[in-house]
């Protein structure tokens, strides 16, 4: 009965050790802080930000395209300081709410291996069905700006808005490479890159061949996306495996949380530092699985950047 008490005051005082040590270490780096914000020389006019504050603004808004995306990444941010912060507080582990915040994100991420290579597939097809429509309008006489602004109305839903912010810059008087270019950017895929070259070197020669190279292309894009469809299911056995893992570890991390004699070793420092090890051992296991399920990159005929602007 005494060792169980003093087992138990040792665990308090492991606890509030480390949170005395963490409000300490925070007290420090703000009041550091605020002595820089006094002391450091002002910056000159027009100056570019500090990588600091670039990775800070980076860190808050994420690599989200619209307000949406950027919204979902702050919300995201705020559960997982919030769960981290309550498994800390419940648990008395730091190491273990620190992975209960990071699997807020991690989980739907480690989940959804499947999910973008699926979405890219969707959008290769839109993009076939796309380039045949584009043809046929082509094929009516209309010029290729004219084409593609007309195209925007029965655009494919994978690549509606896309489509529609090219006719859109089209007709506000964007050049017609620029906005080709960032088309091929926001797509991001390499069979929409070869479109984009097409219609390129259309805009600079003018022939009179676009219909027969369009046709060309958009049944490449059919084979292609036959072949993503057959590698995507050969791969859904790492997917399962990655799903099983997953849902293992996280009930197996539920029960031993709150199991008081399991966790009593990992109390110390010397078992956190454990704990840190054999998680940062096992997380590098899933995403080295989850890499697998994907296919590799393809190489792009334009980088990403393309700068849009007005002729």
């Amino acid at each position: 009965m005494a060792r169980a008490v003093a087992d138990q005051g040792g665990y308090a005082m492991t606890s509030l050790s480390l949170v005395a040590a963490a409000c300490g270490a925070t007290l420090t780096a703000g009041l550091v802080l605020a002595v820089w914000a006094f002391v450091a020389p002002p910056r000159p006019a027009g100056a570019p930000p500090s990588w600091l504050h670039e990775t800070a603004i980076l860190l808050w808004r994420g690599r989200g395209r619209t307000p949406a995306e950027r919204r979902r990444h702050q919300v995201v941010l705020v559960c997982v300081a919030v769960v981290a912060a309550l498994g800390w507080l419940l648990i008395g582990l730091p190491i273990l709410g620190l992975l209960l915040g990071l699997a807020v994100p991690g989980v739907p991420w480690l989940l959804a291996a499947g999910g973008a290579e699926k979405r890219a597939i969707a959008r290769v097809e839109a993009v076939g069905e796309w380039t045949r429509r584009l043809r046929d309008v082509a094929g009516t006489g209309a010029g290729l700006q004219a084409a593609i602004v007309s195209s925007a109305v029965t655009a494919p839903a994978a690549i509606e808005e896309p489509i529609r912010l090219l006719a859109a810059r089209l007709q506000a008087g964007w050049n017609g490479r620029e906005a080709l270019l960032s088309f091929a950017d926001e797509i991001g895929d390499p069979v929409c890159d070869q479109i984009v070259a097409a219609l390129l070197l259309h805009l600079r020669d003018r022939g009179d061949k676009l219909g027969a190279v369009l046709t060309s292309i958009a049944d490449a894009t059919a084979k292609e996306v036959s072949m993503r469809k057959e590698a995507d299911a050969e791969r859904a056995s790492a997917r399962f495996s990655i799903r099983f893992m997953v849902g293992f570890t996280i009930a197996a991390v539920l029960v031993a949380a709150f199991s008081g004699d399991y966790m009593q070793p990992y109390t110390t420092l010397r078992g956190q530092a454990v704990m840190a090890v054999l998680t940062g051992t096992f997380v590098a296991l899933l995403v080295w699985v989850r890499s697998m399920s994907r296919p590799l990159p393809v190489p792009r005929l334009f980088g990403r950047g393309a700068q849009g602007g007005k002729s």
